[in-house]
């Protein structure tokens, strides 16, 4: 349902831009955002739209990063500028998807995209 591209190997200093678009039988999107997991620690928020359209950015990527969305393409975007070698992690898409027959709500995980920054 999620598909996640982007990632790749910058120096730090660097720009990057992950995409993340939901597929499928879709009824309407909520809630979506990125995610990221270092190696040896646990997944942490980075970035996301709340299903009232705020957006929400962790202190560690405020004023970097900048998430956005493109509605009619059930589409995700994060532009990752000034990247430091503590972004390096697998990054994940999140997102809350109503889906047919019944508009029932559920969470869904794209399978990761590779960012690595090297010093």
């Amino acid at each position: 349902q999620l598909q996640a591209c982007g990632g790749g190997l910058v120096q730090a200093g660097g720009s990057l831009r992950l995409s993340c678009a939901a597929s499928g039988s879709i009824l309407s999107v909520n809630k979506m955002g990125w995610y990221r997991q270092a190696p040896g620690k646990q997944r942490d928020l980075v970035a996301t739209f709340t299903p009232e359209g705020y957006t929400y950015y962790a202190d560690s990527v405020k004023g970097r990063f900048t998430i956005s969305r493109d509605n009619p393409k059930n589409a995700v975007y994060l532009q990752m500028y000034n990247l430091k070698p503590d972004d390096t992690a697998l990054y994940y898409c999140n997102a809350d998807l109503k889906v047919p027959p019944y508009g029932l709500e559920y969470n869904y995980w794209g399978q990761g995209t590779l960012v690595t920054v090297s010093s």
